[in-house]
């Protein structure tokens, strides 16, 4: 039982990080229509953000996820304005092609600048260890990412339910031509949605690098289980990616734990089994744009 209750405690806090890294794929994949392949170089640049807080300057761990935050809200938001912009209307090879080449780019910088060992991040000693929870031992660190985690996709989906912007999203992405007619600027929207997105990316790969890994091939390593979540959980909401997150989070570490030999073909048996079941997702639709 304990041994469950382990594999479960794992895999829910790897669905979260899932979740967090995801979550802006499923937006400008699913919204948005855009194919960004790109998406774990943001992810990549938050990691390396925070590591250099952290082990560079000296700078707390909390202090440094916000930034990671805002440097990669901030790389996207430019990007989006000078690059991405002229690609919304292209084919999606297209946009496959160009996004799959900033990989490469982002790979080969990060090479340069940051070399090709793999990073981690020195923690705080209070998030080392574990803590006994009902005679069950909890990893600080975990707990801490389901906390954080949980928080900002309450907060997510907050502000996509309940917000001004939220809406004016949803009427962008339902009819863009009609949403431009009643004075929403739709390119401001699509551009700090983007932005947003990259940000979570970004905080993400802050949050995962004790547990992933931090390493310039980084975005290669988790393009596909990004592009899993989104597709098993469906591209239409945020809903849909979050429980796909948690069950492929729990199904991978059970994997890796009861069949280690066999470990990654669990997730992928998972995927073929759900879009079997359901083409489009667990929640998924045809997209607006």
């Amino acid at each position: 039982m304990m041994t469950l209750l382990t594999i479960l405690f794992d895999g829910v806090a790897y669905g979260m990080l899932l979740f967090v890294l995801a979550c802006g794929l499923a937006v400008t994949l699913g919204l948005m229509n855009f194919v960004n392949l790109a998406h774990g170089a943001f992810a990549m640049a938050g990691g390396y953000v925070c590591a250099v807080l952290v082990n560079r300057s000296g700078l707390p761990f909390f202090a440094a996820l916000p930034i990671a935050f805002l440097v990669s809200a901030a790389v996207g938001a430019l990007l989006e304005r000078t690059l991405y912009r002229h690609l919304y209307t292209r084919s999606h090879l297209d946009q496959v092609l160009f996004t799959i080449g900033l990989v490469f780019m982002s790979v080969t910088a990060c090479d340069y600048f940051m070399g090709s060992s793999q990073t981690f991040i020195h923690l705080p000693a209070y998030l080392q260890g574990q803590i006994d929870i009902f005679g069950l031992g909890v990893g600080r660190y975990r707990l801490m990412i389901i906390v954080i985690c949980g928080l900002l996709t309450i907060a997510l989906q907050l502000i996509l339910s309940k917000t001004r912007f939220g809406s004016r999203l949803r009427a962008a992405v339902d009819d863009p031509r009609a949403a431009s007619g009643l004075g929403i600027n739709v390119p401001q929207v699509f551009a700090l949605t983007f932005a947003f997105g990259c940000g979570l990316a970004g905080m993400g790969g802050a949050l995962g690098a004790e547990i992933l890994g931090l390493d310039p091939y980084f975005p290669l390593k988790f393009m596909i289980y990004f592009l899993i979540v989104v597709t098993v959980g469906g591209s239409s909401s945020i809903t849909g990616p979050f429980l796909a997150s948690l069950l492929l989070g729990i199904g991978d570490v059970a994997g890796k734990y009861y069949v280690p030999k066999m470990g990654p073909f669990v997730i992928y048996t998972m995927m073929i089994v759900i879009l079997i079941w359901r083409p489009n997702g667990l929640f998924g639709r045809t997209a607006a744009r």
